[in-house]
């Protein structure tokens, strides 16, 4: 990071840090969260996709990132690895970069919105003694069906907890969603539909996990709100590529 720092601010660019990474030259920020009071161009994110999401969840408008993989893994949402740092900066200086726009869903319950998932949410019981009854209303339909649990995963979640539960995978640039039950009694395939408004009932108390990094707690029967955040994750891309997730994955 102290690297990449030093390298955009050869270039005369106004750089940030976050604590703790502190570079002369650069200013400094105590926390995540403070992103949204200053007016950025663009937010560069070293680490693995969980850095990638983290970074997303906490930012509220949409603020283009450029992703680099460290760390050795796959790095299903990185644009580079850290080896072409210099020729991506190169790049965005010369305007060749385009934007890609990701779909992103929120959850609430009670009137309170919790932060935005790029990838999923994973609503699960938290009594593992008894199957819950989850009740799935969408537009003027509803599927009601006792299981373990149930994933709304966006087209850039689509390649990960749904896909490990036999959900397809999307064109990242589908407005849709896949509702994907988890150990469902009956046999219940997932479901793509248009990424509207979705209520979910639970008939026990449940845990709403976001993009497997936060957990909030909901009690039984209380509706659970799920729906299209109102604004996009965007990433920064230097090279066109179809399905990029999916080649990330060997495939």
């Amino acid at each position: 990071a102290i690297n990449v720092a030093k390298k955009l601010l050869a270039k005369k660019i106004t750089v940030y840090t976050i604590s703790p990474v502190n570079v002369a030259g650069a200013k400094q920020i105590e926390t995540l969260e403070e992103i949204n009071k200053i007016k950025l161009d663009l937010v560069i994110t070293l680490g693995g996709d969980g850095t990638t999401l983290r970074v997303f969840r906490n930012l509220a408008n949409e603020t283009p990132i450029l992703t680099i993989n460290v760390g050795g893994n796959r790095g299903i949402l990185a644009e580079i690895t850290i080896e072409e740092i210099d020729e991506a900066i190169n790049g965005i200086l010369k305007d060749k970069f385009f934007l890609d726009k990701r779909t992103r869903v929120t959850a609430s319950c009670g009137g309170k919105e919790f932060p935005p998932a790029l990838n999923e949410i994973y609503i699960s019981r938290t009594n593992l003694t008894k199957t819950a009854q989850i009740e799935i209303k969408f537009q003027n339909d509803t599927v009601k069906q006792k299981m373990d649990g149930l994933i709304v995963a966006t087209p850039s979640g689509s390649t990960g907890h749904s896909f490990s539960l036999g959900g397809p995978i999307l064109h990242e640039s589908l407005d849709v969603l896949i509702i994907t039950p988890v150990a469902p009694v009956y046999r219940l395939a997932s479901l793509v539909v248009p990424d509207e408004k979705i209520e979910i009932i639970c008939s026990q108390d449940c845990n709403i996990a976001i993009d497997a990094q936060v957990v909030k707690s909901v009690g039984y029967e209380e509706p659970i709100i799920i729906k299209k955040y109102k604004s996009s994750a965007v990433f920064i891309r230097l090279k066109k590529r179809g399905l990029r997730q999916m080649s990330k994955l060997g495939f």
